[in-house]
């Protein structure tokens, strides 16, 4: 497709780490960028080289995702620029730490740009891209959104969030061409490992992706029409067992009455 075919992608977290490499990899299909981030100089030197490098538009727009404010700022973008065809909600931060030794203003503030954010975005954006029938939204959650290690309790619980809702949103844009995708990598090599106080260089590196790989996996599996995208998963059939075996959950409590385990009536 040719740029002005492609539009506008919004990267949020652009500044480093996944986002960087996104805002990277989309340049190259030929979209023009809005690139979002808190580091106004890191956001104007990507702007430089990709617009150096790709022949492509290339926007820094300076914007902390704990804040209210700023979130708006970024969902009336969203819903005034026509140009925008494509959302990537990236940005992410790591707070591990068990409810007696976490610091609940860390984690308010994790909430904060992790589901907060998120939600708040997709909400700006869906209705519009649905509204033109075109569009592209990519929720970038974890395998944490899955499951849970014992210092991850509000971490996986933010990814869980992200990750519902994301799948819940696929159902809504079925049947129109707008695109929703879920995004869940596993331990990857970026710079929220230290911030989080557990750096990489204590992890067995054979359970590590670079973070290259794991957004040129995740833009293949779009590419191929993932709804949900695991891009370290060799065999994507242990996926489709997950969502049958939720099915049959779901399904099985569809019942008036108490389990007869429980021995009630």
């Amino acid at each position: 497709m040719s740029k002005a075919q492609q539009g506008t992608a919004i990267v949020t977290g652009a500044s480093a780490g996944l986002g960087k490499i996104y805002a990277d990899r989309l340049a190259r299909r030929g979209y023009d960028l809005v690139l979002v981030a808190r580091r106004g100089d890191k956001l104007a030197a990507l702007a430089d080289t990709l617009r150096a490098t790709y022949g492509v538009q290339a926007r820094p727009f300076v914007a902390d995702l704990s804040q209210a404010a700023d979130v708006e700022r970024l969902a009336a973008l969203i819903r005034e620029d026509d140009g925008i065809t494509m959302l990537v909600n990236n940005a992410g931060v790591s707070v591990m730490g068990t409810t007696a030794t976490a610091d609940p203003a860390k984690l308010v503030w994790q909430q904060a740009i992790n589901v907060d954010a998120v939600t708040r975005l997709s909400l700006a954006a869906l209705p519009t891209f649905i509204e033109r029938d075109r569009g592209t939204l990519v929720n970038v959650s974890s395998v944490l959104g899955f499951g849970f290690l014992p210092p991850s309790a509000f971490y996986s619980a933010g990814k869980g969030h992200v990750a519902n809702l994301t799948r819940a949103l696929q159902n809504e844009v079925q049947g129109t061409n707008v695109r929703v995708q879920l995004v869940a990598p596993s331990a990857t090599a970026t710079d929220i490992w230290d911030a989080a106080g557990i750096p990489l260089s204590t992890m067995d590196p054979q359970i590590v992706m670079n973070a290259e790989d794991c957004v040129d996996a995740a833009l293949a599996g779009l590419d191929l029409g993932e709804q949900v995208t695991f891009p370290s998963v060799e065999d994507g059939q242990l996926w489709k067992n997950f969502e049958e075996a939720a099915a049959k959950l779901f399904q099985g409590a569809m019942r008036g009455k108490p389990a007869s385990r429980y021995r009630v009536g």
